[in-house]
This record gives structure tokens, sequence and C-alpha cells, in this order.
């Protein structure tokens, strides 16, 4: 379908449940990260406390998702990509490059690919 609509994209399944647990990384490091960095001044993140936004979209549940952004396949390599400098994947993106270091964005797409951290809580 996606096709009739000037998509070029593959048809992706959904990553696994463990996608996050190929990152040798922390997350419950990363679900506090999320709170100190103001992720949730734009997205909706299970279990962290933020104001009400839908600037950017919701961030639970992102492991079942097949891609990232509309752009990336999701896998735990792509999600850092991502969360280091969103422009530098698509330059229309509203989301800002974020500075973080390589080691906070692991440990932030640690905690977002997890069934657990879908639920708020670090696994």
């Amino acid at each position: 379908m996606t096709g009739a609509c000037g998509e070029s994209r593959p048809p992706l399944s959904p990553p696994a449940l463990a996608a996050g647990k190929g990152l040798d990384a922390d997350p419950a490091r990363g679900r506090r990260l999320i709170a100190e960095r103001g992720c949730v001044a734009c997205h909706t993140v299970t279990g962290v406390r933020g104001p009400a936004s839908n600037v950017g979209p919701p961030l639970h549940e992102l492991w079942r998702q097949a891609y990232l952004a509309g752009v990336l396949p999701n896998t735990s390599d792509d999600l850092v990509r991502w969360l280091l400098d969103p422009p530098a994947i698509n330059p229309r993106t509203a989301m800002p490059a974020t500075g973080l270091q390589k080691a906070d964005a692991e440990d932030i797409a640690a905690f977002l690919l997890s069934p657990d951290g879908a639920r708020g809580r670090a696994p």
C-alpha cells in the first residue's frame, strides 16, 4: 500500500522484543537522562514525569515500531544515530541536535527499546 503513495521504504516487521538488549547500556540511566535532558518537553514517555505534550510523537512502546522517525529501520544502532543528531538523518525534522554523548544515547535507546521501558521502568 505504501507503494501507491510514492513510498520506497521496504516493509519491515517490528523489531524483536529484545531490541534494546543488544546494547551494552544502562536503561535505568537512560530513563533518568530522558527526564534530565527535557525530552518530555516534546514527547510523552511512560514513567517519566513531564508536561502533557504532543509536539513530538509519544515514545512508549517504541520497540514495537518498524521504523524510527518514519525513515530508519528500528534497530538499536539506528536509534542511537537518530538520538545523536536527528537533523543529520532528516533535515526536515523538528527535533534539534541533542548534544548527547554516544553513551548517553545508548542508555536512552536501551530504555526506549525495552518492553520494560514501555511500562515506565528500567529492565
